[in-house]
């Protein structure tokens, strides 16, 4: 199974994406940690992503394509299929996405669509909390650290990202509807555009997932096989 996750900075496609392997076992490729990894190896392509980074420069779609073409192509961990976050961010890297598959002879499943209202996204995000130390997640809701600023794992200081106050993450989603709208329309042309409710519990959202998955896998048994 090869799925695309598109949703909005909170709607919870983390948490989605957690379900996902939990239910099927593939692997979640972020295209963040990919590039950070990269860079780690120092390979010529990480070096290459180092040069953008260290200009402050967004690194350029046919770098990322690139990037992630040798992923999908030549990891083997891959074979049961995976879930890609962060690619395609565009018309033409979804483009490429379909072409690299093709090629592969290995084509996408589906795009699943994580929507969530504003107001949620404000009140999940304005209210999200991480440990400077170890990277835990904590909310002042609905997962409060015991202690005041503090982790309940490592002790370490318990502080509010830089990006997490209400103008950043107003102008990160304007910027989200933007430039993903032209992505949700070209993959429900397709007829590949599959929906979650990000404003749902998480167990509604699991029984919902549950429903989906189960929908592709019938589809996916009534195609005609190749020999």
């Amino acid at each position: 199974m090869r799925i695309v996750l598109l949703g909005p900075p909170g709607a919870g496609k983390g948490s989605l994406a957690g379900l996902i392997r939990g239910m099927t076992g593939i692997a979640h490729i972020s295209t963040g940690d990919m590039l950070r990894e990269e860079m780690k190896k120092a390979s010529p392509l990480g070096k290459e992503i180092r040069g953008f980074v260290e200009k402050g420069a967004l690194v350029p779609d046919d770098v990322v394509t690139r990037l992630v073409e040798e992923k999908v192509s030549h990891d083997p961990g891959l074979d049961k299929g995976y879930m890609l976050d962060g690619f395609p961010r565009t018309v033409k890297q979804a483009q490429d996405l379909d072409a690299m598959l093709t090629r592969a002879k290995k084509p996408l499943d589906f795009a699943l669509y994580m929507r969530a209202d504003p107001d949620v996204i404000l009140t999940r995000l304005t209210g999200r909390r991480v440990c400077k130390a170890c990277g835990a997640l904590y909310h002042l809701k609905n997962k409060p650290p015991k202690t005041q600023d503090v982790c309940d794992l490592c002790g370490g200081q318990v502080t509010r990202r830089s990006d997490d106050h209400e103008d950043t993450i107003r102008r990160r989603m304007d910027v989200y509807a933007i430039s993903t709208k032209p992505i949700i329309d070209y993959y429900a042309r397709q007829k590949k555009l599959k929906e979650v409710d990000g404003n749902a519990k998480t167990t509604d959202v699991r029984n919902h997932l549950i429903s989906l998955l189960n929908d592709d896998k019938s589809d996916q048994d009534q195609k005609p096989r190749r020999d």
